[in-house]
This record gives structure tokens, sequence and C-alpha cells, in this order.
């Protein structure tokens, strides 16, 4: 009953915002436009692990958490473990820029590591990026 009236409720919305006017947008010359500051970045990213794979993911984890804190752009790379739920980690990162991610997320040790925990997780990871307020 409760996904039925959330599926509802969700169509509802969705053509709420269907039936709006759309309203019209003025072509924008190359003088008018404004380019976004290029921030600093912050990245959380939750993990969780399987009980008793602790121990494996730390040792996976510091060959990434090496790597990544030599990368140029990389200006922080940091994991800690939840003292409470000790199959909980989160790595704190911090970057120069976008740019930065991107090229962090291209690397090939980043596509192994997360090969590798991949059967290690007991849930998705969830990850969250954040502009540096007030820095560039």
């Amino acid at each position: 009953m409760k996904t039925k009236i959330l599926f509802i409720a969700t169509l509802l919305f969705a053509f709420g915002f269907a039936c709006k006017p759309k309203a019209t947008v003025s072509p924008v010359t190359p003088e008018a436009a404004v380019q976004a500051p290029d921030y600093q970045k912050m990245i959380n990213a939750k993990v969780f692990i399987k009980p008793g794979s602790e121990a494996d993911f730390i040792a996976a984890a510091q060959e990434m958490i090496t790597n990544s804190n030599k990368e140029e752009g990389c200006t922080g790379y940091m994991m800690y473990q939840d003292p409470y739920e000790k199959t909980n980690f989160i790595f704190v990162e911090r970057y120069k820029n976008q740019a930065a991610i991107d090229n962090h997320f291209a690397t090939t040790y980043f596509k192994e590591f997360g090969e590798k925990i991949g059967n290690m997780t007991s849930k998705p990871l969830e990850i969250k990026i954040f502009d540096i307020a007030g820095e560039k």
C-alpha cells in the first residue's frame, strides 16, 4: 500500500512539473556567459563493509589513500572508521577543483579499488561532492 501511494505521489509530482508553462530562454552570447567559479572540492564517501571484511578493506584502502595523496590535484585524502559500527568507513577527500576529481576517478588504481572491494560491501556507497565555500 505504501509503495502504491509513493508511486502515485511521484507521478502527480512529475505531472505537475510537466504541465507548467515553459519559461522562454533568451540566447546567451559568449560575451554574456559567466563561467562558474572553479571552487576547491571535498568528497565524503561512506562505505559499508560486511562483518569480517574490515581488515581486508583497510588493506585495500591503504594503497588507494597512498596513491591518491600523490595526485597533483589532491590536497588531502583520509579514511576514518566508525568507532561504534566498525564496518562503516568514511573517506574525506579534498581536491583543487573538479578537473582534479575527474582525473582521480580516471586513474587505474581508483577503478581497481572498486573491483577489489565490490564483494566486501554490504550496501551501496554514499558519495557526496561539495564545493568548499568561499575558496577558489
